[in-house]
Parts: C-alpha cells; structure tokens; sequence
C-alpha cells in the first residue's frame, strides 16, 4: 500500500504541483458518438469485499498471497448519485483528435515531472499505429487522461461509479457479464492469448450497455489510492484488469493501483460526468 496526500485546486490539476500543468483547451474535442454515454441512476451498493470471504476468493482463483485481495475489504455501503458513463473505453482515434485541438497536451510539451518518457511511445509523433484507430489509447498518464475527460466537458469516474457501473446492474456477480468465469467469448484478458488491446466494443456489453468493462485494458479512475510505499509516487486507482490480465484481476470488486506518471501498454481510461 502507498500512502501520499495532494491538493485538490479548483480551477486546474489535482495536485499542487499541477499548477504549472497544461491546462488551456484550444477547441471541443471530436463530438462524442451518438448515445456514447449510458445514464446510471443513483442508488446505494455494497461495495468491497467482507474478510470471511478472502480464503474462498485465494482458493478459487489460485491466489497465494492475501494482501493481493486485502484492499477490497471491507465492505461498505455507497450512496451514488445519477451519473452518466461512457460505453467504450477512449480509443487512439478520439485521443489523436483531442490533441490536434490541444497540442498543449502533446507528449513534446508535457512537462517531464507528468509522465515517466513512455507518454505515447509507441505513436509516431501524433500519428497512432496503423490499423489501430479504435483500440483504447494506452501509454497515457493519469494528468493527460484527466484533461482529456476535462476538456470534454466530462471527468475521470470515481472508483465507487466504476464498481457500480461494471456490475451492470447486477448484485453480488464476480465479473460485468455474470458470474461465469472469463473466457475468450466474453473479454480480452490472458486467457484469451490475443496478448495486446481490441477494438472497443468488441465483446458483448454489460447489463447498461457498457462495453469492456473487464479485460482490454486496465482504466484510471479518478480516485487516489491511498497509500505511500517507498518510492513516494503518487498513485491512482485502476480498474477491470486487461488484456494480459488474470481472472481474479476482471473482477468488479478487484482494486488495483498505478503511478499517475504512469504511461503504460495495458492502461488505458475512460470518462464520465455528473448526471
């Protein structure tokens, strides 16, 4: 667990340290596609796991290690407001667009103490690979996938709106299609031995009509993890595991953390906003 504290500033970044951050938007970003966000009413959830439960959840998905599963618990009661949430997952094509209208947010221009040197790394210049327009764009740090939801008119979701939105309206499920266990029909995860991200939207969706909520890649959510190791770096919660990716990561309840610098292959985002 990792254990920092930040500045929420009203105007800009999250952190005090953003305040020099990239942060002026030059146009809209591509209008969003016809019904692109689903509507999630408000409702109160239990979200996390109760610690009873953590041996049946080690045995079952051949987890050795109890606090690989400790940050679920415990379990407590959420309230929710209506919100609403994007379908797919922020794919190369809509990101490029995003910087063509703020090149601010380029990788040329993004300050060193925002990304670790892979923001991107794998595009030429602006360009993403060929043939990959609607795969969800990766090596993306949390303060760029931030601005982008931003300068949408949108925000990163809450950890608590992601849980409750990838059960699909479902209660008590282990995975956004049920509790049948993942297989290469229903997500792109490591069983799957596809081995890098799909195009959006290419497994079924969840009961909202959510698409990719587990498996394709991790997404960052707008929460910080709440924890401090010993290389200080500031981290945010991700969820819904990947394309590289075990069972036991493609769980709703599932927590995991990332560097916000973090530019990465298997992470990704996608938004939402208030409802």
């Amino acid at each position: 667990m990792f254990r920092y504290s930040y500045l929420i500033l009203a105007a800009a970044c999250l952190t005090a340290a953003c305040a020099q951050a990239p942060r002026r938007a030059r146009g809209p970003i591509m209008p969003p596609r016809q019904g692109s966000m689903v509507l999630i009413d408000g409702a109160t959830f239990e979200r996390g796991t109760d610690s009873a439960e953590i041996p049946e959840l080690m045995r079952r998905y051949g987890v050795t290690r109890a606090e690989i599963l400790a940050s679920e618990v415990p379990v407590r009661r959420v309230r929710l407001a209506r919100y609403f949430m994007d379908r797919y997952e922020v794919t190369n094509r809509e990101f490029a667009a995003f910087l063509v209208a703020n090149p601010e947010w380029g990788p040329a221009r993004m300050p060193e103490r925002y990304q670790n040197g892979r923001y991107l790394g794998h595009w030429s210049g602006s360009v993403y690979p060929a043939g990959r327009a609607d795969h969800p764009v990766t090596y993306v740090p949390w303060y760029a996938a931030r601005a982008y939801c931003r300068l949408a008119g949108k925000r990163l979701p809450t950890e608590a709106e992601w849980e409750y939105a990838a059960r699909g309206g479902e209660r008590g499920e282990e995975f956004p299609w049920g509790s049948a266990p993942p297989d290469s029909s229903r997500a792109n995860w490591s069983g799957s031995g596809i081995g890098t991200t799909s195009p959006v939207g290419s497994y079924p969706p969840n009961g909202y009509g959510l698409f990719d909520m587990a498996g394709n890649v991790w997404e960052f959510t707008a929460d910080e993890w709440g924890a401090a190791g010993s290389d200080g770096e500031l981290r945010y919660a991700i969820r819904g595991g990947s394309f590289d990716g075990d069972p036991v990561n493609l769980r709703v309840r599932y927590r995991d953390s990332h560097p916000a610098v973090g530019a990465a292959e298997h992470v990704g985002f996608r938004c939402a906003r208030d409802g």
